[in-house]
């Protein structure tokens, strides 16, 4: 329980979860950015032929 304690209330703490909050949605953003691209790269090649 001290964990969150000072997760939340120390600045140490609350630069961590920005840190993780910044990383989770970068990795979403890249995740969706790719899956896009591929679906793209897929409608415009099955368009070629």
């Amino acid at each position: 329980m001290t964990a969150f304690k000072e997760l939340f209330s120390s600045d140490a703490g609350l630069l961590s979860l920005a840190v993780i909050a910044f990383t989770l949605s970068m990795g979403g953003f890249f995740i969706r950015y790719f899956l896009r691209h591929m679906h793209e790269d897929e409608k415009r090649e099955r368009g070629l032929r």
